[in-house]
């Protein structure tokens, strides 16, 4: 495991490539949104069963926090992308993308915080995304889900962190170190780790 001292100066960049992360996300979270009803049918066999593909919707903030490697790279990579999804029509209304955006993007946030921004690895980012998969479907339990089953609640939770752990943490790093590889990402600290690692 290799730890790197964090720079907390500001710098223009990698906040612009958090916020280009962010919109290219948006895309494929509006993308997904439009299947995701036919995308759950495959798992109703198990009430709460769709939430397997919940990860879909997590992955801007760990990929976002993994690449800029800046405090509140995850929080403001899901905020901006639930603004922007809601720009773009989302069925869920306004509040129903930008309010999960906040709080998914500040579980992800908080698993950073933890290790105090020095540790950058498969681990954490898997971490980062199974917060960001308990603390997504906790707000949707709130905003849509009251009076449900408690056994529907339950594979709920397991199954958005599981997709959480999956999708938007261990690919989300694996896709890092894709695109590292390229040399798109050598002016950042997280291409460089890449690159020194390779």
């Amino acid at each position: 495991m290799r730890i790197r001292r964090f720079d907390r100066r500001f710098r223009g960049g990698p906040w612009c490539g958090d916020a280009v992360t962010s919109s290219l996300s948006d895309f494929i979270f509006w993308g997904v949104g439009l299947i995701s009803e036919p995308l759950s049918a495959l798992f109703q066999f198990v009430p709460g069963m769709s939430a397997l593909t919940w990860g879909l919707f997590y992955f801007a903030g760990p990929l976002a926090a993994v690449i800029v490697r800046k405090p509140g790279a995850a929080l403001f990579a899901e905020l901006i992308a639930g603004v922007v999804e809601a720009f773009l029509g989302s069925h869920w209304g306004g509040l129903g993308t930008i309010l999960p955006g906040l709080i998914q993007g500040l579980g992800s946030e908080l698993v950073f915080l933890a290790v105090a921004y020095k540790t950058w690895n498969l681990a954490v980012t898997t971490l980062s995304g199974a917060a960001a998969g308990l603390a997504g479907m906790a707000v949707s339990w709130v905003m849509d889900y009251q009076g449900y089953a408690a056994g529907f609640i339950i594979v709920s939770f397991v199954c958005s962190i599981v997709s959480g752990a999956i999708i938007a943490g261990a690919l989300m790093w694996l896709l890092l170190r894709m695109i590292a590889r390229t040399g798109a990402l050598a002016s950042l600290a997280s291409g460089q780790d890449v690159s020194s690692r390779a």
